[in-house]
């Protein structure tokens, strides 16, 4: 079992090599894969130094399952030339998602869809991944219209050098160059590129994944996307419009049930889901569950969850145990 990992020295492909081997994935040769000035330089994986290979390297030597976090243009260029050795491609970039024919995949809602065919299949964007966690059990109980999500999102998601362009500005830098403004102290309404409708590519990826995974193209998603001067994992205020009414209980009850779902949700002991305590976990954590009294129908919620873990390198490795446990690699 021979698995690539594209982007290797990356916050999410290093993530990615520590969730392999916490979860004892079957690993009989590792493939460290990065940028051309990155090669021979040393990753660890289970106590044992791996020196990094260019992407030629790696496509001769015909990995059987590639975990690319490599970004949108490489993926393009790069998953067809692994796929076309035998290797299945888990790409974590946005390159893929959006493609008829590939699917998009958060394992606990969709993983049936899967087959034995699917040699590129996307991972969705870290944001979608915790909100559609939540938001897919309430669906197929309730039914739901309309999301409006609010996201607050850390400086991890953007890579390496913006949690250090935090941190130098936390110690007395003023310098920005990663985000168009100063990010300690502050909150930057501005995720990705903004497009002609006003919308952020970060929004427009939120409204239409969430569709395609839960597939149900009926379910009108509006999004704001928000970075904030947190260093791991991202939360969201999402307000929920179901077809159907409910009992806040019953929500709860529901939620809690769920695989890979942690409720916390005690306002009078101040017990809600904060970035602090969802930081180096797999779960998704959801609290501050009430009614929205504005309209029928509708529940306000709070949702926490590690960005690089379940938002990115751990819902990819699911995938890739999917794969090999149905006999796929």
């Amino acid at each position: 079992m021979k698995i690539a990992v594209v982007g290797a020295t990356g916050l999410v492909g290093s993530t990615m090599l520590k969730i392999l081997a916490e979860r004892n994935f079957p690993v009989t040769e590792l493939i460290p894969v990065a940028s051309e000035r990155s090669v021979g330089t040393k990753v660890l994986y289970k106590g044992k130094e791996y020196a990094v290979v260019s992407a030629d390297t790696a496509i001769a030597m015909k990995p059987a399952i590639a975990l690319f976090s490599a970004g949108g243009s490489l993926s393009l260029e790069l998953a067809p030339k692994f796929v076309a050795v035998g290797c299945k491609v888990i790409d974590n970039s946005s390159a893929w998602r959006m493609k008829e024919n590939i699917k998009l995949v958060v394992p606990e809602v969709n993983g049936h869809i899967l087959t034995k065919d699917d040699y590129i299949i996307a991972n969705p964007n870290c944001s979608t991944i915790q909100m559609i966690m939540v938001l897919a059990p309430i669906h197929k109980r309730y039914g739901i219209k309309r999301v409006v999500v609010s996201t607050y999102q850390s400086v991890s998601g953007t890579g390496q050098k913006a949690v250090k362009e935090l941190m130098d500005q936390r110690a007395g830098s003023k310098e920005h160059n990663v985000y168009p403004h100063q990010i300690d102290l502050n909150v930057i309404p501005h995720i990705d590129v903004f497009q002609d409708n006003g919308y952020t590519k970060e929004e427009i990826k939120m409204m239409q994944e969430t569709c395609k995974i839960i597939g149900d193209n009926s379910i009108r998603v509006t999004a704001t996307t928000v970075r904030v001067p947190v260093i791991g994992c991202h939360s969201e205020s999402v307000n929920i419009e179901l077809e159907h009414d409910f009992h806040e209980s019953d929500i709860k009850e529901l939620l809690s049930n769920q695989s890979g779902i942690v409720v916390v949700d005690n306002p009078s002991m101040n017990g809600y889901p904060m970035p602090i305590d969802a930081e180096g976990k797999d779960e998704v954590f959801v609290g501050r569950i009430r009614r929205d009294h504005s309209q029928p129908n509708t529940l306000n919620c709070w949702i926490v969850s590690d960005n690089l873990r379940k938002g990115a390198a751990t819902n990819a490795v699911q995938i890739a145990k999917l794969l090999y446990n149905n006999g796929w690699v």
